[in-house]
């Protein structure tokens, strides 16, 4: 195609758009709601992303030590742990530490503090706190240490206990849960996409309805398929910039309102920041949806009168 056959289906195309009026405004209006959508797709997929995130944080196994260990057994110890793959981070808190913590958690509680004191030492153990990338491989880690145990200079197990067989109930079925949500909002968002997808092309065909007899005369003068084509997907990807532009615009005062209300609900996720923090991201996305959405719509409803 030269480039003057090229702009004259860049200017006809326009003036197609133009010459629409109420039909242009729905179709733009029709496909601003799918964009909307799809966007909220992203949202939601970002949210739940989340939320597994922050409930995976609150899962962790700690591994107690003896009080006769030292800090470099220890530490040794935890330089093992970190290298396995199947580990996010440890982290070490000396039996000082322990106690120091425990004192803050009953400040109110004088007859326990009181009984601590009378012990007259230090009766919590130094600790490591391992926390895997994956619920599901806290198992392996857990069977590396009782493979593997951590001895002392003199041949005894510096590991005190390891409160796995506490949480592993809680772990199976959180690894459960996570399993089961990626799947549910996985199948969620397919659903919804296709949905968008299928009233962005029913809306598109509508549009170019009212240029079948149009179609059928350039036909009849001889016109290429090709030549016909160009004009409506010129409009049709017209349709879905002005569309990703319009969500684009509303979605800065829609987050911003929706976060201040929701923030607390989501455990600190903003939608405002997560869209500040992702616009180029989430430009690229809706501008491409809707640039493929209206051109492929429109090369589909095209189709169908031209009995290609």
């Amino acid at each position: 195609m030269t480039w003057m056959l090229f702009k004259r289906v860049l200017v006809t195309g326009w003036k197609n758009f133009a010459r629409g009026g109420a039909v242009s405004a729905a179709t733009v209006l029709i496909m601003t709601v799918t964009l909307a959508i799809i966007a909220s797709l992203v949202f939601i997929s970002a949210l739940l992303s989340y939320t597994l995130d922050t409930i995976k944080e609150k899962v962790d196994v700690s591994v107690y030590f003896v009080t006769t260990a030292s800090e470099g057994e220890i530490l040794a110890v935890k330089d093992q742990i970190e290298k396995l793959p199947q580990v996010a981070s440890v982290t070490y808190t000396s039996a000082d530490e322990a106690l120091t913590a425990f004192r803050a958690r009953h400040a109110a509680d004088q007859l326990t503090l009181q009984a601590l004191d009378e012990l007259g030492g230090n009766p919590l153990d130094a600790s490591l706190s391992v926390r895997a990338k994956d619920p599901a491989e806290y198992e392996s880690i857990v069977n590396f240490l009782e493979a593997s145990p951590a001895l002392s200079a003199d041949g005894a197990s510096i590991v005190d206990r390891i409160n796995y067989a506490q949480n592993k109930e809680v772990i199976d079925r959180l690894t459960l849960a996570i399993q089961a949500t990626r799947e549910i909002g996985f199948a969620i968002v397919i659903l919804f996409a296709i949905a968008s997808i299928l009233i962005a092309f029913a809306t598109v065909r509508l549009a170019i309805y009212t240029a079948k007899d149009e179609i059928a005369v350039m036909r009849l003068v001889g016109a290429s398929n090709s030549y016909i084509h160009g004009p409506f997907i010129i409009t049709g990807i017209i349709t879905g910039v002005i569309a990703a532009a319009l969500i684009l615009l509303l979605l800065w005062p829609a987050t911003w309102y929706a976060g201040t209300k929701t923030v607390s609900w989501f455990s600190g996720f903003s939608m405002a920041n997560y869209y500040a923090d992702h616009f180029s991201i989430i430009f690229f996305i809706l501008l491409f949806s809707g640039i493929v959405l209206g051109a492929v719509a429109s090369v589909l409803a095209v189709r169908k009168y031209l009995n290609v």
